[in-house]
């Protein structure tokens, strides 16, 4: 959730403390994992909330003049998809799309940005994401709808950039 080790290693002592602290609060009506794990994903969406952009600069200078030209993205797009998996350049351009995804997700309000955290990163289904978040499954299917529906237009505007 957090794409770094350091901060989730961070963010999952913070969770067991968290959980130390507050385990006469458990109520036991459900798996003790599942209260663990919802505490770290709380402590981690909190932490991922509150880190800031960083506007990567090319240090060559150059201005991408070809990204406005929609003759030259759909031949980029011709060789990339015809390119080896092994190619560094296509390693690197997937490891980007990768980041402006979770980026994109990052900046989704709470509620989605939980239910497509979990969906998506941490594979869960909706019946297991509506246990560990308390939420009727119906509300976790209209959350994960919305989510991606904001989701979707925001990777759409910065495409379009």
């Amino acid at each position: 959730m957090l794409g770094d080790l350091h901060d989730a290693e961070d963010a999952a002592q913070e969770a067991f403390v968290t959980a130390y602290r507050s385990l006469a609060s458990w109520r036991g009506d459900g798996p003790f994992g599942a209260w663990l794990t919802r505490i770290a994903v709380r402590i981690a969406l909190r932490k991922a909330s509150q880190r800031r952009t960083v506007a990567w600069r090319d240090p060559f200078g150059r201005e991408d003049a070809s990204a406005s030209d929609p003759i030259t993205k759909a031949m980029d797009q011709v060789s990339l998809d015809a390119a080896p998996s092994t190619d560094p350049s296509s390693i690197a351009l997937r490891g980007e799309r990768a980041t402006d995804v979770r980026t994109a997700v990052a900046g989704l309000p709470e509620p989605y940005r939980e239910v497509v955290t979990l969906r998506f990163f941490g594979e869960l289904s909706l019946d297991e994401i509506a246990v560990q978040t308390g939420r009727p499954l119906g509300t976790v299917k209209t959350h994960l709808h919305r989510g991606l529906i904001r989701l979707r237009s925001t990777l759409v505007q910065e495409a379009d950039r």
